[in-house]
């Protein structure tokens, strides 16, 4: 026999970006349950509104499934004495199970007897267990949590009732002093109290009553009525799916609706419009042919009655932004950079590290320094300057204040009205990318070098000073930084090593007198090492390989991607193995070469050594050529020439000869072997799997 399952619990309005998450987790730890405790069950379904998550389980089973489990006991030897008879150990053991000694097995285990039992255990009524529902509801977490009444439970909102039922019967719980019951709510405003007689009318039920308890549901539904809605006004709507996804979760009962506003607010540039519609009201903004229109479409929760007023309503609403929108876009025009960039001098950016002017300043001399290094024409280096220069004078004006999303954009839209050159202000814009792992980066050089200088200037001020991230903790985000650092160099293939750019930054931060911890220089790489793994992973590169490649140095990150792209190729291919195997002979013996000696030609006793030597020479200079000009796969396959003489040295010589002299001169060999080797990537810590 087998029963329907619901559990929902009903909320307060929980906040849209807690709602997909706190579905999952529902959903997750209701398998889970299930499966750990054996219940059988066809399905589960989970649902999420604002104001309720639940799961229906469908056709869990009446009782758990019974098993046969083996018990180990004591050794043989303890659990029987010298004349047979079973000891008090066995005797125990089998009392422990609930068994008698008559139910003794034994068993081989790798040599040795033991003692076994086999153990039914049989399975509990369902109906038992369920009530356990009430700790996968406590156990749900959110971003952030409260407390309500005298309640100590910590929840996103406060729980108003639970749904608990086991086919038609309530399944008894309380939290919170809420009791479960068989009644739940439709819509706030539209919807009834509504009794629930079996789980599988649940989703029906809301209907009724103007709740689509589905997300992805009322998601098609909002994607379904825009599409209406483009067919009817000719025009497009810009659909982010972030957004779409966000107003699904702010609504019940879905539908879309178009406001307008005055043209005149067009003047104000595009972006402000959107980002006023898009993160301050939930609105699509729409488009005709590329060009913003003056239009948007909200979504609203209910039905369509009264739709002419609700838009009037969020009309009203969206045109006091805009009104503040223009307001501050005048304003600020007024004023010059300098009016801005004086005003940064006000503002401390961090309390160590200084004020923004502070900031801006090593900046400068970061960018400049990058520059430099690149070898890049004046007169973009002069343009690189002044971008680092004026960045941050954006941060101080009423439009940025006001919708922070658009720091960088405004100072772009602001450069050019104020008479800047076009690549710088754009560089401006482009300096804050990339803002997440998935952003675009910078188009332009000037662009991307101011960038990771703004950047690298965060990340070494703020550890510098010990404000080192931990666990989740990053307030500065510094991790999406670094990574946005090696994103740009990965992308531009700068002829630059993570190590010269942590040198740069530390020399400047030095010379503003910034605090710096001991040990600044190692915990500096270490930190940008991890966010390399951590890329490398996400683009599927193997851990092994990203260490072998990673733990010595970082160098150039594009030619670490590259080598340990080229290493995870070869791992599979079977005509590699040898030249591995000969590399790696090499390494391990070099962990006991103590000397530092040159290499004696007239101390070469034997064909092979004088061979491998030889072969040695003979590839020293094109292999690190080759390094040089990053050209990894030729690198590779040049020290693969060694193998052969490798092997062949090995197979024919004692490396640790008696002869002092000749030990001395096979070891020298060994290391300057190594050092051709491990720039490459220490490939001892491969493990290589072929199978042959």
């Amino acid at each position: 026999m087998a029963r329907d399952v619901l559990i929902e619990i009903g909320l307060e309005e929980l906040p849209a970006r807690f709602i997909d998450d706190a579905e999952l987790q529902f959903y997750t730890k209701t398998k889970q349950w299930l499966e750990d405790n054996r219940i059988s069950f066809d399905s589960v379904i989970s649902y999420s509104t604002p104001r309720r998550l639940a799961v229906y389980v469908k056709d869990m089973d009446e009782k758990q499934t019974s098993i046969e489990e083996d018990v180990k006991g004591p050794a043989l030897k303890i659990a029987k004495d010298e004349e047979g008879n079973w000891t008090k150990a066995a005797q125990g053991f089998t009392r422990g199970q609930g068994l008698s000694t008559d139910d003794i097995v034994v068993r081989e285990v790798k040599g040795n007897s033991y003692i076994y039992v086999t153990k039914h255990i049989e399975g509990k009524p369902v109906q038992k267990l369920l009530p356990e529902f009430k700790s996968i509801i406590e156990s749900i977490t959110f971003g952030k949590n409260m407390r309500w009444g005298n309640e100590t439970i910590r929840y996103a909102r406060p729980i108003r009732w639970l749904v608990a039922l086991f086919g038609e019967e309530v399944i008894p719980f309380e939290i919170a002093h809420v009791a479960t019951n068989n009644m739940t709510y439709g819509h706030r405003f539209l919807g009834e109290k509504v009794t629930i007689q079996q789980p599988a009318e649940y989703e029906d039920l809301l209907k009724e009553n103007y709740v689509i308890a589905k997300a992805k549901d009322r998601e098609a539904l909002i994607v379904e009525e825009l599409s209406n809605l483009e067919s009817e006004h000719t025009f497009e709507i810009s659909v982010d799916q972030e957004l779409l996804e966000e107003v699904r979760n702010l609504v019940e009962y879905p539908t879309a609706f178009v406001g307008k506003f005055e043209e005149a607010y067009l003047e104000i540039p595009p972006e402000v419009l959107i980002t006023s519609m898009k993160e301050h009201q939930r609105y699509f903004p729409v488009h005709k042919k590329g060009k913003l229109q003056p239009y948007f479409v909200g979504v609203r929760n209910g039905d369509s009655s009264h739709l002419e007023t609700v838009a009037r309503g969020n009309e009203k609403v969206l045109r006091a932004r805009l009104a503040d929108a223009e307001f501050f876009y005048n304003e600020d025009r007024k004023h010059s950079i300098d009016f801005f960039q004086e005003k940064l001098s006000k503002v401390v950016f961090q309390e160590k590290l200084g004020t923004y002017s502070d900031k801006v300043e090593r900046m400068k001399k970061i960018a400049d320094r990058i520059s430099e290094k690149l070898t890049l024409a004046v007169e973009d280096r002069k343009k690189i300057v002044r971008t680092a220069e004026i960045s941050k004078f954006d941060l101080m004006t009423n439009m940025v204040n006001e919708f922070t999303e658009l720091q960088g954009i405004i100072g772009e839209k602001y450069a050019n009205y104020f008479g800047e050159d076009k690549s710088t202000s754009q560089a401006i814009k482009e300096h804050y990318q990339p803002k997440h792992a998935k952003d675009d980066l910078p188009q332009s050089v000037i662009g991307s070098v101011v960038s990771v200088a703004d950047k690298l200037d965060t990340i070494t001020g703020c550890i510098a000073v010990g404000l080192i991230p931990t666990g989740s903790q990053d307030p500065y985000g510094l991790r999406r930084q670094a990574s946005g650092i090696l994103r740009i160099l990965h992308n531009e293939k700068w002829n630059l090593t993570v190590e010269e750019l942590i040198n740069i930054a530390l020399e400047v931060i030095q010379q503003s007198n910034v605090p710096i911890s001991e040990n600044i220089t190692e915990e500096l790489i270490e930190f940008f090492r991890l966010r390399a793994v951590y890329l490398m992973k996400d683009a599927g590169l193997e851990v092994d390989v990203i260490h072998a490649v990673t733990d010595q140095k970082l160098g150039n990150i594009f030619v670490s991607f590259d080598k340990a792209q080229e290493l995870s190729e070869k791992r599979n291919e079977e005509t590699f193995k040898p030249i591995q195997e000969a590399l790696v002979r090499v390494l391990n013996l070099s962990n006991k070469v103590e000397t530092n000696g040159s290499i004696s030609e007239e101390k070469l006793e034997t064909e092979s050594e004088k061979n491998l030597y030889t072969r040695y020479l003979d590839i020293k200079a094109v292999y690190e050529n080759q390094l040089i000009q990053n050209e990894t796969k030729q690198a590779l396959a040049t020290l693969a020439q060694l193998a052969a003489p490798i092997h062949a040295f090995f197979d024919n010589n004692m490396v640790m000869a008696d002869d002092v002299e000749i030990r001395n001169n096979r070891l020298a060999l060994i290391q300057a072997l190594t050092s051709l080797i491990l720039p490459y990537a220490d490939l001892r810590k491969i493990e290589w799997k072929q199978q042959f």
